[in-house]
């Protein structure tokens, strides 16, 4: 157990909040532990139907512990190949959010930057403050980028700006993060844990078994070919109209009423 993180549920939504506000939230190991410690808990467990992470106080992640870096207390191991693999295992992280069979919500306000940026990319869905302040920093400390930024970043605003956001580490605000895509909505801060929440509980409420499918679909079509995500998108369809959620929701929709879902 560390401090570094914290875990509750809400109903059917989980929440973990990176924990060291006095270094904004910087990334520690026990925090990464922790993070893929339980983001593997919350693929299995039938009962989380919507998993939130976020940072606490003023801000989200300000990426790696620079402190530690130049003191050179990050890896135990000298070696090259035992410092990639001890970080790649901790870049799971990024992996878990954006491939678990449930929808995954980044809150952010303030900064998000290198590795918590790309761990905030991750999630399917970002929901902004208007305090947010976004940068890839990895330019700033001499790295080349973790935890799955590029491919992310890639992905949401094309790769020629993501380019130019690596190379640079331009300090992006709400509106333009907003306007590239970087983040679904950005809303006043004193409303940024009410309307995470509510959009939380709404996709926690919905069928769980089909959203997990259109997550595999939509991540498919990210690097397949149409044919393969045809194939796909035939056989999750397929799978989707097995559950028992369907089948009730059909029942509703003809009889007028509003369907209930119950993840299954």
């Amino acid at each position: 157990m560390t401090d570094h993180l914290l875990v509750e549920k809400r109903g059917a939504v989980a929440i973990m909040t990176m924990n060291r506000p006095d270094r904004l939230n910087a990334l520690s190991g026990e925090m990464l532990d922790a993070l893929v410690e339980n983001a593997q808990a919350f693929w299995h467990d039938s009962s989380v139907r919507c998993v939130v992470i976020t940072g606490a106080d003023r801000g989200f992640c300000a990426g790696g512990d620079v402190k530690s870096m130049a003191e050179g207390r990050e890896f135990a191991d000298n070696s090259v190949q035992a410092k990639s693999t001890a970080l790649r295992g901790k870049m799971e992280i990024s992996r878990l959010l954006h491939e678990m069979p449930k929808p995954t919500i980044a809150m952010v306000r303030g900064p998000i930057a290198g590795a918590g940026m790309s761990i905030g990319l991750s999630c399917d869905i970002r929901v902004a403050s208007d305090t947010l302040t976004f940068t890839t920093a990895f330019a700033n400390v001499g790295y080349a980028g973790d935890f799955g930024g590029s491919y992310f970043l890639s992905h949401l605003v094309g790769t020629a700006k993501a380019r130019e956001l690596y190379y640079t580490a331009a300090k992006v605000k709400s509106e333009e993060a907003l306007a590239l895509g970087i983040v679904n909505r950005v809303v006043p801060d004193a409303d940024l844990e009410r309307e995470t929440m509510a959009l939380a509980e709404q996709l926690a409420s919905g069928p769980t078994v089909a959203l997990g499918y259109m997550k595999r679909n939509f991540n498919a079509a990210e690097n397949e070919s149409l044919a393969r995500c045809l194939d796909m998108e035939a056989m999750h369809h397929t799978l989707a109209g097995e559950t028992e959620d369907h089948k009730n929701a059909t029942k509703a929709f003809v009889a007028k009423e509003k369907p209930v879902f119950n993840g299954r």
